[in-house]
């Protein structure tokens, strides 16, 4: 089912002929419950196979317009995992600091080491859209970038590091409503960014430049496309995205440790040690039950005799 979602490589996209509101073969949430727990324990599963290993590594990539749902997925299909072996991170405008640098550099930071998942909510390829769309890279300076960008998922992709991204497709009006409602309710102000309304005027010019990067930077890693008007398929397809990745990986369980046994006769011991006094104690509570219970006997023949 995930790969209905994966892009072919090097082809050309055209992002109005994806519904936004696509649900696949379900109707609704409850059509897919039963699914999305065994995928949660499945996904589980394959984390623990992952730390333990400590031989590859994977990064959820989230790209999509404003209010397509990416913090959204992020916690829904992540939290559940144990927090220890995820690295999350968000990419807001560079720092001075990072302007100093090659505009990969703070992305190749924040690739996690081997035995862990990370997932980046935007990434590098902010470097060909939002600079794209505000005159800042040209477009001669962009396909150049592309170069740089597969070069740089080739190289995670040699050192075992395996690069999932994923578009959460939605449509112009779904953020409408989704801003709409950021400001009518108080509750969400909190999530409200005057420069989102700024950004939604260069909707077309978003949408071009991401079809762009979809052919030109999918020789490494290909591109899922989400449908995400609607919530709860967002999250079942990036959850089944997630278990499919790291099915791919062909992970294994650890190799036992056979030296390990020379431990266990000290544990061993130590647990006699620490069993014999409870053992002792437990036989103590049994005679002290028995003698009140004989105790009793006598004072209710007393009582009878009385």
């Amino acid at each position: 089912m995930a790969n209905l979602f994966v892009l072919p490589p090097n082809e050309k996209v055209n992002l109005s002929r994806i519904d936004p509101k696509d649900t696949g073969q379900f109707q609704s949430k409850e059509d897919i419950a039963e699914e999305m727990d065994k995928l949660k324990v499945e996904l589980e599963a394959l984390q623990e196979k992952l730390v333990a290993g400590k031989k590859k590594a994977v990064i959820f990539v989230f790209q999509g317009m404003d209010c397509s749902g990416k913090d959204g997925s992020i916690k829904h299909v992540f939290s559940g995992l144990n927090p220890q072996g995820v690295y999350s991170h968000s990419f807001k405008s560079p720092s001075e600091e990072e302007k100093q640098h090659d505009f990969l550099w703070r992305a190749h930071n924040k690739v996690p080491p081997l035995g862990y998942i990370a997932t980046f909510n935007r990434s590098y390829y902010e470097e060909v859209l939002i600079t794209r769309v505000h005159g800042t890279v040209s477009d001669k300076e962009a396909k150049q970038r592309f170069k740089h960008i597969n070069n740089f998922e080739s190289m995670l992709a040699d050192s075992n590091v395996k690069v999932v991204k994923i578009f959460l497709h939605i449509s112009k009006e779904f953020q409408l409503e989704k801003l709409k409602s950021r400001i009518e309710d108080p509750n969400k102000n909190w999530k409200f960014d005057p420069s989102d309304l700024a950004e939604r005027k260069s909707w077309d010019h978003y949408q071009s430049c991401y079809e762009k990067l979809f052919k030109n930077c999918s020789s490494s890693a290909p591109w899922h496309i989400v449908p995400s008007d609607n919530r709860w398929y967002r999250n079942y397809a990036v959850l089944k995205i997630a278990v499919e990745a790291l099915k791919s990986m062909h992970l294994k369980d650890p190799k036992p440790i056979p030296e390990l046994q020379l431990y266990l006769d000290e544990i061993t011991k130590e647990a006699e040690i620490v069993e014999k006094p409870k053992a002792f104690k437990n036989k103590e509570k049994e005679k002290d039950k028995d003698q009140d219970m004989e105790k009793n006997k006598d004072q209710d023949k007393e009582n009878v005799n009385v």
